[in-house]
C-alpha cells in the first residue's frame, strides 16, 4: 500500500526553482539571472545572482543597457554563474564534476569560468541569446572541452509563475 505523493519536484526541477528564487535577489531591471551548484549527490554547494560587485552601492550602480560603454552595466555588474563560483567555501575538488543550474545559458565569459571550475553540467532554462556571438563562443567552448548541457523544460507551473511574475 504506497500512499507517496506522485505529484513532488524532481531533482532537476527543484534546483532550478532555487536558481529562479536566487534570480529574485537580483536589482537588474531587466535582466535577473540566477545560479546553482550542485554536487554528484544532489548537495548544494552554492547559489548566486547577477548584480553589483561587492562594495559598488547598487544604488549608485549604473543599471542602464544602452550608451556609452561605461555608463551602462555591462562593464560592471557580475554574473550569477560568476558569484555562485566565488560564493563557494569548501574545497575546490567539491566543484569538480558538478552541475550548474542557470535560468539564462551562459556567456562565453562564464562558460569560461564554469570550465575552469571544474563543473561538468550545465542546466540552463533559457537561451534567449542564442544566435549571438557570445553564446555561440559558449557552447563551441563547452562542446570542445566536454561540457555537457541542456535545456530544462519545466512540467510545474508553479516554478514557471515565480520566473514570470
Amino acid at each position: 500500500m504506497n500512499n507517496k505523493r506522485n505529484d513532488y519536484l524532481s531533482w532537476d526541477e527543484y534546483f532550478m526553482a532555487i536558481t529562479v528564487l536566487s534570480a529574485m535577489r537580483s536589482k537588474d531591471p531587466s535582466t535577473t539571472v540566477g545560479a546553482c551548484i550542485v554536487s554528484n549527490d544532489n548537495r548544494i554547494l552554492s547559489i548566486g545572482y547577477n548584480g553589483a560587485p561587492n562594495g559598488f552601492d547598487d544604488n549608485d550602480f549604473p543599471w542602464n543597457r544602452e550608451g556609452n560603454n561605461l555608463e551602462t552595466k555591462y562593464p560592471y555588474v557580475c554574473h550569477a554563474e560568476l558569484n555562485a563560483i566565488l560564493n563557494y567555501r569548501g574545497n575546490k575538488k567539491d566543484l569538480e564534476n558538478a552541475k550548474i543550474y542557470v535560468d539564462l545559458f551562459p556567456c562565453n565569459e562564464c562558460a569560461k569560468m564554469i570550465i575552469q571550475s571544474g563543473i561538468k553540467e550545465v542546466i540552463y532554462l533559457n537561451d534567449k541569446y542564442a544566435n549571438s556571438d557570445n553564446n555561440i563562443a559558449s557552447r563551441t567552448l563547452f562542446d570542445k572541452c566536454n561540457i555537457k548541457y541542456h535545456k530544462l523544460t519545466m512540467n510545474k507551473t508553479i516554478i514557471l509563475n515565480l520566473k514570470n511574475n
